[in-house]
């Protein structure tokens, strides 16, 4: 495992910590967690995070494509976050 892989201790506060309000969101997420948590880099986690500050439907709203992120939120990881959120 390379240092910058999170050890399954951070992957499981991560994931409690994305819980949310919207069933959505949790769909999305959990098979997210599923898919690339085996893989999630610090810097992704970081990325997830600052997603998780946004209001639920705001949030779905990315993960659905009905909007890209903007401003302070464009940034290259977030974007690539994104992708696998997506995907």
């Amino acid at each position: 495992m390379t240092p910058d892989i999170l050890d399954e201790h951070e992957i499981g506060k991560l994931r409690w910590r994305c819980r949310r309000g919207l069933l959505e969101n949790d769909l999305i997420l959990e098979r997210f967690f599923q898919r690339h948590a085996a893989n999630l880099t610090a810097r992704q986690a970081q990325a997830l995070e600052h997603l998780m500050q946004l209001p639920d439907n705001d949030l779905l709203d990315l993960l659905l494509r009905r909007k890209e992120p903007e401003g302070e939120w464009a940034y290259p990881e977030l974007r690539d976050l994104l992708d696998l959120l997506r995907s």
